[in-house]
């Protein structure tokens, strides 16, 4: 194959879950059988990117001002959930068992990775924390070592709040030891938020 073929494969490969083979296959499928689909492909890679940009208020994917979770007047603004990352927003909501908003981390705390509050979206969370408007935080990080950190520095700047008096809740019933919100099936998730408990 020519460098130019193998750079767009290695490129299609960094993709999650894609791996040599089906990068080989993609790279192939654009290239050569179907070309004006890379056209296709290309245009809306551009166009979201241009228009995609993360919610002011929660971190989401939006193109207004904010996403459509927080638009939504029939979610109930009080109780946020708290994820790592996009796509756990979207297990989270595909499984149907959640009416309240969201906040996303995008990563949890890690010092060995170099990891701190500054690397992550904790100061939007914080102004929404402190503002009085949240009645009840659910936890929804993944119940490993940095997962736990995490949920627990969250709930030590709560305590440093004043005249603010928020439920701390956690899932994990139902979720693997080790596990996260991505993986798990609508079932387990609704299970998960059915019997959290409080986290303090």
């Amino acid at each position: 194959m020519t460098p130019a073929f193998e750079k767009l494969q290695q490129a299609l490969k960094s993709l999650p879950g894609v791996g040599y083979r089906s990068a080989e296959r993609m790279a192939l499928h654009l290239l050569v059988e179907k070309p004006e689909r890379r056209i296709a492909l290309v245009a809306a890679l551009e166009a979201a990117a241009r228009a995609v940009h993360r919610c002011v208020r929660c971190g989401n994917l939006a193109e207004g001002e904010q996403c459509a979770v927080c638009a939504d007047t029939r979610r109930d603004d009080a109780v946020v959930c708290v994820v790592e990352h996009v796509p756990d927003l979207v297990a989270m909501e595909r499984s149907g068992a959640y009416r309240g908003v969201y906040h996303v981390l995008y990563g949890r705390l890690s010092p060995i990775n170099g990891v701190g509050p500054g690397e992550l979206n904790w100061e939007a969370l914080r102004t929404r924390l402190e503002s009085g408007a949240v009645r009840e935080l659910i936890l929804a990080l993944g119940n490993d070592v940095e997962g736990e950190a995490t949920c627990h520095f969250i709930t030590q700047h709560l305590g440093t709040v004043h005249d603010v008096a928020v439920k701390v809740s956690r899932i994990g019933f139902g979720l693997p030891s080790g596990g996260g919100v991505l993986y798990a099936d609508a079932v387990t998730l609704k299970s998960a938020l059915d019997g959290r408990r409080d986290y303090v």
